[in-house]
C-alpha cells in the first residue's frame, strides 16, 4: 500500500509517499480502507513539532525527542471496512465508517489502517449515509472539539455566543452547533470569510482585521476560541459576568456519544461540513503547505482511495 510517512520534524517537505506492508487485523481490530483522510491544525504542528515554549519538551517526549514515534500523520478517516479480527462485534465487512486514529500507533496518511472497535484514546462510528466519505473524514476532530467545550461552557438556548477564528475547522462546526441548540451567534473571521462564517449560521461576523472584539460594547455569555489566539483577559472586555471563555487550547476529550451526535446531526441536515481543498494523496506535500499558509477555511481533505 501507499502511504505518507516522516522522518524527522520540519516543513512539509519532509512528508514522503512510501510503499509499505499492507496492515493485517488482530483478533480486536478491524482493516479499513480508507477513502478520505483530512490535514488538521494537529498534524501540521505534530509534522513541525510546533508546541509552545512550556510544552515543547513533554510534547517530544510522547511523540520522538529527536525524530516522530508515529511515522504516519492522520487524525481523522473515512473508510469501508474491508476485514475483521474474530473478537470484533460491532462492525462487519462492507460497513462505511468515520473516526479518529487518536494515540493509535500509525494514523490516516495511509490507503489501509488496522483500528480496534473501541479504545481508551479515539472513537470511530458508523459514516452518515447521506455524506460521502470526503465530507465525512472533515467531522470528526473539528466538530467533537467544538461540541466538547460548547458543553464546557455550559451553552443554553438564547445566549449569545462570540466564536473568535469562525471559519477554520473547529469554528465552522462551533457555529453550526451554536445556532442550532438556539443560541445567538457572532463570528470573528477575516473580511473574505464574513459571507461564509453568516451561510454557516451567524447572525453577524466581525473582520478582525479592521475591529478588535474586545472593544464591542455588546456583552457575551460565552467567547469560543476555535484558533487559539485569542486570550480570556482580552474575552472578558465583552463577557458577562458569569460569562465563560473556552479555548482549543484547553484539553478536550473524543468521546463516542458524541461522535453519535454529530452523525445523527449530518444525517438531519443540522451539521455540514465546509471542504475548502481537496488534494490527493500524493500531493500531501501542496495540502500542508496550503494549511501552513494560514488561508485554510474549514476542512482540508485528503481523497486516497477513491470509489
Amino acid at each position: 500500500m501507499k502511504a505518507v510517512v516522516y522522518e524527522k520534524y520540519g516543513p512539509p517537505n519532509v512528508l514522503e509517499v512510501k510503499k509499505m506492508e499492507k496492515p493485517i487485523p488482530k483478533d480486536n481490530e478491524m482493516l479499513v480502507k480508507i477513502h478520505a483522510a483530512t490535514v488538521t491544525s494537529g498534524d501540521v504542528r505534530l509534522r513541525a513539532s510546533d508546541f509552545p515554549p512550556l510544552f515543547w519538551l513533554p510534547a517530544r517526549l510522547i511523540f520522538g525527542l529527536f525524530r516522530p514515534k508515529k511515522k504516519i500523520l492522520g487524525h481523522e478517516l473515512a473508510g469501508t471496512i474491508e476485514a475483521t479480527g474474530k473478537k470484533v462485534t460491532k462492525f462487519k465487512v462492507g460497513d462505511h465508517i468515520f473516526g479518529t486514529t487518536t494515540m493509535l500507533k500509525t494514523g490516516s496518511y495511509a490507503e489501509y489502517i488496522c483500528m480496534p472497535e473501541e479504545w481508551k484514546s479515539g472513537v470511530v462510528a458508523l459514516k452518515p449515509e447521506n455524506l460521502s466519505f470526503e465530507e465525512a473524514a472533515a467531522l470528526p476532530v473539528g466538530a467533537m472539539t467544538a461540541m466538547f467545550l460548547l458543553e464546557k461552557a455550559n451553552l443554553k438556548k438564547g445566549q449569545q455566543v462570540l466564536i473568535y477564528g469562525a471559519s477554520g475547522s473547529v469554528g465552522s462546526y462551533a457555529v453550526q452547533l451554536a445556532k442550532q441548540q438556539g443560541a445567538v451567534v457572532t463570528g470573528i473571521c477575516s473580511g473574505s470569510n464574513v459571507d461564509m462564517v453568516k451561510s454557516l449560521g451567524a447572525v453577524k461576523a466581525i473582520d478582525y482585521k479592521n475591529e478588535d472584539y474586545s472593544k464591542q460594547t455588546e456583552k457575551f455569555d460565552i467567547v469560543f476560541d476555535a484558533v487559539g489566539k485569542t486570550t480570556k483577559s482580552r474575552a472578558k472586555k465583552v463577557l458577562t459576568e458569569a460569562g465563560a471563555f473556552v479555548s482549543v487550547k484547553m484539553l478536550t476529550k473524543e468521546n463516542i456519544n458524541h461522535l453519535k451526535e454529530i452523525k445523527t446531526l449530518a444525517e438531519h441536515g443540522e451539521l455540514k461540513p465546509f471542504i475548502d481543498k481537496t488534494f490527493m494523496l500524493d500531493e500531501m506535500v501542496d495540502a500542508h503547505e496550503y494549511v501552513d499558509s494560514g488561508r485554510k477555511r474549514g476542512n482540508v481533505v485528503i481523497e486516497i482511495n477513491k470509489r
